[in-house]
């Protein structure tokens, strides 16, 4: 086995070393073990590379930097000064509690200031976020927090609607259970007109 561990990656503001390649795999190993199965059984045998290369799709957040996507932005908005709204963004993420997927929609909108973006660069700052570990409350405000500072619009709103398998799937089985987590800045916040016609919009 190789215990040549590969480069650093930051998390949550600290370095984390991480494992090799086959230190992953021998970790799938041991949790079928664990779980009552043979891992060497014919079925199972190249289950740990699935694995491990699945997990290497869903947690491509870690390698992602929202700023780089952000950092493009253009003034001409010819005179726009009304909100620019994503509805139905797909989001893919898993909670850092059980591991397990919550997978849902993102509604995102923002107040341009003298900078817009990309609209394609918001959707790829909410995949960004949702893959990496964290609850649904702590996604949102990456989201919105990424907007904010790199954009400096006069106001932000996210919401994001979804269903968690570590609810649905194990504990208390209770299926078909959205959970829904909002939150606000500048205008939106301020102003409950603009907050309720983002809500009306965003699921219109």
């Amino acid at each position: 086995m190789s215990l040549i561990p590969a480069k650093p990656v930051l998390v949550a503001d600290a370095a984390v070393q991480r494992p090799s390649r086959e230190q992953a795999l021998e970790a799938v190993r041991t949790l079928i073990a664990w779980a009552g199965d043979n891992p060497d059984r014919p079925g199972l045998v190249d289950t740990p590379k699935r694995v491990v290369d699945a997990y290497g799709e869903w947690f491509e957040g870690y390698e992602a930097d929202a700023a780089k996507e952000l950092s493009r932005t253009f003034e001409d908005v010819t005179g726009y000064d009304d909100m620019v709204i994503l509805r139905d963004i797909e989001v893919e993420s898993h909670c850092e509690h059980h591991m397990a997927p919550f997978l849902g929609k993102a509604y995102v909108a923002y107040l341009p200031g003298e900078k817009v973006v990309g609209i394609s660069k918001l959707a790829r700052v909410v995949e960004i976020f949702a893959r990496r570990l964290q609850n649904q409350e702590t996604l949102t405000n990456d989201i919105i927090d990424a907007i904010e500072s790199h954009l400096q619009p006069r106001g932000v709103a996210v919401m994001l609607d979804a269903e968690h398998q570590c609810m649905t799937t194990r504990g208390v089985h209770h299926r078909h259970v959205s959970t829904i987590t909002t939150r606000f800045t500048g205008a939106f916040k301020d102003d409950p007109a603009l907050m309720d016609r983002f809500l009306k919009l965003a699921k219109a």
